[in-house]
C-alpha cells in the first residue's frame, strides 16, 4: 500500500506519517495542494489523506481534480465536522471523511478500507503456498509456523501474495513497499528477499524471475 499525506500542519502531516510506516505502510507528505497534484501526476497511490483547508490550491480543488483522474480513493481531513461538511467533501469526490480530531487506530483502518477499494477486491487474509498473512492483525505464519518479519520484509511479502502468482518487479516493490526517500539504486530489495526467504524456510516458495522480477509460487 502506497498513502500520500497532504496536510499543511507539518507536525500532524509527519506525525501521521511516521505512525502509518509504523504499520508497514510505504508514505509520502506534501503540505499544500500544489505539491499534492503534482506528485499525484507521476505517482498511483492506493488513498490520499487530504486536509480540506490547504494553502496554494484548496483541499476542495485538489479533490474534485484528483477524483476525476486519480485511480486512488481520497479521505479528507478537516476540523469542520458538521453534516454539511461532510456532504460537500463527498460530493466533491472524496470517498471517505474524518474530522478532527481523531483516533489514529480509527484512521488507520479507514486507510486500510480504502485501500482494500482501490484494487481488485483480496480477502482480509490472504493465503497461499501455506502461508497466511493477515494484514489487520500484522501476522504472518507459513504452515501453521509463526513468522517474525520485519515491517519491510512483512510488506515485500504481502505484495507478492497479493499478485497471485504474477511477476512483481524490483521496481513495483520499492514503490509498493518504500517510499520516495529510498534510493532507486538501492539492492535493498534483492536484500530483504534474502532474509525474507530464510525466514519463510524449506521448501523456498520465492522464485525469482530473470530479468523481470520475483513471483511466490503457490504449486510448492
Amino acid at each position: 500500500m502506497r498513502v500520500l499525506i497532504v496536510e499543511d500542519e507539518r507536525l500532524l502531516a509527519d506525525t501521521i506519517a511516521e505512525g502509518l510506516r509504523e504499520e508497514a505502510i510505504a508514505v509520502d507528505v506534501v503540505y499544500d495542494g500544489d505539491d499534492a497534484l503534482e506528485r499525484a501526476s507521476y505517482t498511483d497511490y492506493d488513498v490520499v489523506v487530504l486536509d480540506r483547508d490547504l494553502p496554494t490550491v484548496h483541499g476542495d480543488d485538489v479533490c474534485r481534480e484528483l477524483a476525476g483522474r486519480h485511480p486512488g480513493r481520497i479521505l479528507m481531513l478537516t476540523a469542520a465536522g458538521e453534516v454539511s461538511e461532510r456532504v460537500d467533501g463527498l460530493t466533491l469526490g472524496a470517498d471517505d471523511y474524518l474530522p478532527k480530531p481523531f483516533v489514529f487506530s480509527e484512521l488507520v483502518a479507514r486507510v486500510r478500507a480504502l485501500a482494500r477499494r482501490s484494487g481488485p477486491a483480496v480477502p482480509p487474509v490472504i493465503e497461499r503456498a501455506g502461508i497466511r498473512l493477515d494484514p489487520h492483525r500484522r501476522t504472518v505464519a507459513r504452515d501453521g509456523r509463526p513468522l517474525r518479519l520485519t515491517r519491510k520484509e512483512f510488506s515485500v511479502l504481502e505484495e507478492l501474495l497479493r499478485a497471485d502468482g504474477g511477476v512483481v518487479s524490483a521496481e513495483t516493490l520499492l514503490d509498493r513497499a518504500w517510499d520516495e526517500h529510498i534510493d532507486p539504486f538501492s539492492n535493498i530489495v534483492r536484500v530483504t528477499m534474502a532474509t525474507l526467504r530464510r525466514k519463510l524456510g524449506d521448501p523456498p516458495v520465492i522464485e525469482t524471475v530473470t530479468g523481470s522480477g520475483y513471483r511466490l509460487d503457490g504449486t510448492r
